[in-house]
């Protein structure tokens, strides 16, 4: 379908002395395969728009997750991959991986202690979860930290209990924190809400988490979520029901008054009693894999992402179309497959596997790729070598009017510096893009390291890149339409991405991680 014509134009783009580049000295490996400059050149502006003015068409209502649109998006990947000839990851031959979903309501109830009653909304948050019981005893857990460096529940029983712990982390009596031994704080500190499902998944029936500065936060959620009918969606839970809170100071106080200076975990005697009724309603949705098996090593794997869904139509029914959230990461991946569908049809590679993964409900919290990691890989996470997601890569930041030529890199250093020195080489070699790290710094606000897809692989120790061009005025709004995408952007960013997974799909070695996420 593609014009040789592709190729030297890819290779006169990748001379353009206008464009700029980070590291232009840097020394790259060099493939014992074709060029890939020959396979990029067939990711043209031209496939990507027509494929995302369908994608991100009226037709598909705003992709919400589990709703007709989004059956309609798994259906035009399906057709996609299948027009390429590339299989299903699954071994039925079944593109879709069913990701059990529901939309539980906001709890409503009290939760008394020692003869208190505690309300609803009010002294505490629960989001979801039903629990009626009574407590002779609490656990006390900390800061409720599970670490190969530090742990809160070393020695502690859980199970059956409700378990209390605190925001923040182990510090020592110099200052620096137990867990890094540096005065860098751990992911702890910035991964609050993670520490949650710890003592649940040990047995635990409720937990209680005081955290004075997300509080607000929380409350302000449930609030919003209080007026809407929508409630909120997460991954299906079987069997018996339990419950998480969060709590204000008042409520902690009647609890355990020493809370703050006190962090040692212990067994307190508080009469509790829980009274949180909720009901849930299931959603069917699904991710879509599709697979390029290996020539040489297909037992390692690379999986590349992007997410499916968007967020549907808005109260006054208009339309979000989600054309570059992300409508421009997952047409990017089909034209990526097709790439290297060619290279392999030319018995060019790859010699990894790389598998093609578009996850659902990114939207309402990571939860498709959350089930891919944490409960049904489809192909085996001690296999896979690398993450590239792509979410938002069609537009411009604001903050970078007039210096187009970039792209925001999030997280290819925190888990692996051979990736990040790969991904700076392969790009000062071919797409000669300005690398921004911005989004990268350890004290960004925004904290987007944790707030797409590939986050899920990085809690497993799996090195990622993210890539993203920033939001926009048109960020989860009906303007974000496919007529806003610069196309050429969207072009040389997919191929960049694409030169970065042959590198790790076909080098010698895997990836090596050397820093493991703590």
């Amino acid at each position: 379908m593609k014009n040789i014509l592709f190729c030297c134009m890819a290779l006169a783009m990748s001379c353009n002395t206008s464009q700029k580049t980070v590291s232009e000295t840097s020394k790259t490996t060099v493939l014992k395969v074709a060029d890939p400059i020959l396979y990029a050149s067939s990711i043209t502006e031209e496939e990507l728009k027509e494929h995302l003015y369908i994608y991100a068409s009226d037709d598909y209502e705003g992709r919400e997750t589990g709703e007709p649109g989004q059956k309609k998006a798994i259906a035009y990947l399906k057709n996609a991959y299948e027009k390429l000839g590339i299989p299903a990851a699954k071994g039925d031959g079944d593109y879709f991986q069913n990701v059990p979903l529901e939309i539980a309501q906001l709890p409503k109830g009290t939760i008394t202690i020692n003869e208190t009653t505690f309300e609803q909304g009010k002294d505490f948050v629960s989001i979801n979860g039903s629990s009626e019981a009574s407590f002779s005893e609490l656990v006390y857990a900390g800061y409720g930290v599970d670490d190969e460096a530090y742990s809160d529940y070393k020695d502690l029983d859980v199970s059956g209990k409700i378990v209390l712990f605190k925001d923040g982390e182990p510090m020592n009596e110099d200052g620096t924190h137990v867990i890094t031994g540096t005065s860098t704080a751990s992911k702890w500190s910035s991964d609050s809400m993670d520490r949650i499902s710890i003592p649940l998944k040990m047995g635990a029936k409720g937990v209680l988490f005081y955290a004075p500065a997300l509080f607000p936060r929380v409350m302000g959620y449930y609030t919003r979520m209080s007026k809407a009918s929508s409630g909120n969606m997460s991954i299906k839970k079987e069997g018996e029901r339990t419950f998480s809170s969060i709590i204000n100071e008042e409520m902690v106080k009647a609890i355990y008054p020493d809370i703050d200076s006190k962090s040692k975990p212990e067994v307190i005697s508080v009469s509790t009693t829980t009274a949180l009724i909720g009901n849930s309603k299931a959603v069917a949705s699904e991710n879509v894999v599709a697979i390029l098996k290996g020539s040489e090593k297909p037992d390692e794997y690379l999986v590349i992402s992007s997410h499916l869904d968007h967020i549907g139509v808005n109260d006054e029914g208009e339309i979000n179309n989600g054309a570059d959230d992300d409508g421009s990461g997952t047409v990017a991946l089909l034209e990526i497959a097709e790439a290297f569908k060619k290279a392999s049809d030319a018995g060019n590679g790859p010699k990894r596997s790389i598998v093609f993964l578009h996850v659902t409900g990114e939207e309402k919290g990571l939860l498709g790729s959350k089930y891919y990691t944490d409960f049904n890989p489809i192909v085996p996470l001690a296999q896979t070598v690398a993450n590239l997601n792509i979410d938002m890569i069609g537009r411009i930041d604001p903050k970078r009017e007039g210096e187009r030529n970039y792209i925001y890199l999030i997280g290819s250093d925190k888990l692996s510096t051979d990736l990040h020195k790969l991904s700076e080489e392969v790009n000062s070699k071919y797409a000669r893009i300005e690398l921004d790290y911005t989004y990268n710094d350890e004290n960004d606000p925004n904290r987007f390291y944790y707030r797409s897809d590939h986050y899920n692989f990085a809690k497993n120790n799996i090195p990622i890149i993210f890539y993203f061009n920033g939001t926009h005025d048109d960020y989860h709004r009906p303007t974000d339409t496919p007529d806003k995408i610069n196309y050429d952007l969207l072009q040389n960013r997919s191929r960049l991405i694409f030169h970065t997974a042959w590198e790790v799909a076909n080098r010698d070695q895997k990836v090596v991680v050397d820093r493991v996420d703590k």
